[in-house]
């Protein structure tokens, strides 16, 4: 049998009791990609955070990489859909992509140089490198779309989870997402994305 990245057997997700999505059955190998298409409110972050380990399954069977959702969060990258707003605090974008590497690195080790490259790389993919200076706030949103998205990749996971990846993005950076998602599973990612 082939491995399997996400395995949901029967599986119900919502809020407290509440189920919002029942009866979700699929596996996912390396490589796979799962969209899920629907209406605002039709459960498709719920599913998501639900695999990302955010929220509580309220029934059914769900194991990521093998383990429960949430146990290994070096390996899952989860992109929200709107992603904590960083307007508060004074970063540039180069600190707020440098943020992915800390589920790797932990909060107070130093980046190393395969970090930085990693941050590099991140940011010359998703076109943020334009921007590596300027603080967040003073960002258009499909500037700020980049520079999150460029955050998730920079953690090199094994599943990706990617909510609205293209909200705020033009033509060209459509393409773009669907390059990067193309790419991630050529290295054997498995990605997950509602739209």
């Amino acid at each position: 049998a082939r491995e399997m990245n996400v395995h949901a057997r029967d599986l119900a997700v919502g809020h407290g009791h509440h189920p919002v999505v029942e009866h979700i059955s699929f596996d996912l190998a390396p490589g796979d990609l799962l969209v899920l298409i629907g209406t605002n409110g039709s459960g498709k972050s719920t599913l998501l955070k639900t695999l990302a380990g955010l929220l509580a399954p309220l029934g059914g069977e769900l194991s990521v990489l093998g383990g429960a959702p949430g146990s290994q969060p070096n390996e899952v990258a989860y992109l929200p859909q709107h992603p904590i707003s960083t307007h508060t605090l004074p970063l540039r974008v180069q600190d707020v992509v440098a943020m992915g590497r800390y589920a790797a690195l932990g909060l107070m080790r130093p980046m190393r140089n395969t970090d930085r490259d990693a941050v590099r790389t991140a940011m010359a993919r998703t076109g943020a490198d334009v921007v590596a200076t300027t603080p967040i706030r003073d960002l258009s949103g499909g500037q700020q779309q980049r520079a999150h998205l460029a955050q998730v990749i920079t953690r090199e996971a094994k599943v990706l989870l990617l909510d609205e990846p293209t909200a705020g993005l033009d033509i060209n950076g459509r393409r773009l997402v669907a390059e990067i998602i193309a790419e991630e599973r050529a290295k054997g990612c498995t990605v997950v994305l509602a739209t």
